[in-house]
């Protein structure tokens, strides 16, 4: 397949090698020739150096024929309206988005883009490994607005439903490891000891879940 990426940065250089490393044809493109010194020595892709608000230069790089684009400079308002150029102008579907600075993620939301947040997320999976060691977290979607949490049933809840211990929106069972053997719980299944759970939750969600942990550990 055929990717271009926007920047080459830390980012931009780690994903144009991986996509290149799995027989994919990348083209990089940054303003600063100096950034493809990020890439390492054996990376046989393009790079262009430019303006990537450039068209000429975006159709240099093939976006005409491109499956797909990585939009992962530093500037959040340039990887936003390339992002939309290569939508709206040639009909790439397949585009992914680095937000660099969170109080500009709206911007992205409101280009209906697919975005990576690293900084949120990275703050929000450093918070919850800081000071949430019982309740962690094995799955993120988007940007951590949702969440799969595993935990082990505290022994209070021994015997008890699910139904009467989840909170009632915001988390929902998505799987129970009893024994070493996984199932598909629902509300009804009552707990034993040793049973591990697994919940897709929102920060709201978990939050409630933790309280109720903790208070049954109290």
């Amino acid at each position: 397949m055929n990717f271009i990426v926007v920047g080459c940065g830390r980012v931009g250089s780690e994903l144009a090698y991986r996509l290149y490393q799995n027989g994919h044809r990348v083209t990089v493109i940054d303003i600063d020739a100096s950034a493809f010194d990020n890439l390492p020595p054996d990376f046989r892709g393009r790079t262009l150096e430019g303006e990537p608000l450039n068209q000429d230069l975006l159709r240099r790089a093939g976006i005409e024929q491109a499956d797909g684009i990585a939009l992962v400079s530093s500037s959040d308002s340039v990887n936003a309206v390339v992002a939309h150029t290569a939508r709206e102008v040639y009909g790439i579907s397949n585009i992914v988005v680095r937000n660099y600075e969170p109080q500009w993620r709206e911007m992205y939301e409101v280009f209906n883009l697919q975005v990576v947040s690293s900084s949120s997320w990275g703050a929000q999976r450093l918070e919850e490994l800081l000071y949430h060691v019982k309740m962690r977290s094995v799955f993120s979607a988007g940007n951590g607005e949702v969440e799969i949490y595993e935990f082990t049933v505290p022994p209070a809840w021994v015997d008890k439903p699910i139904k009467e211990l989840l909170p009632n929106e915001n988390c929902i069972p998505v799987g129970l490891t009893r024994a070493g053997t996984a199932l598909l719980p629902n509300m009804n299944i009552q707990f034993v000891e040793g049973d591990i759970v697994l919940v897709s939750a929102t920060l709201k969600g978990i939050e409630e879940l933790r309280n109720r942990v903790a208070h049954s550990d109290s």
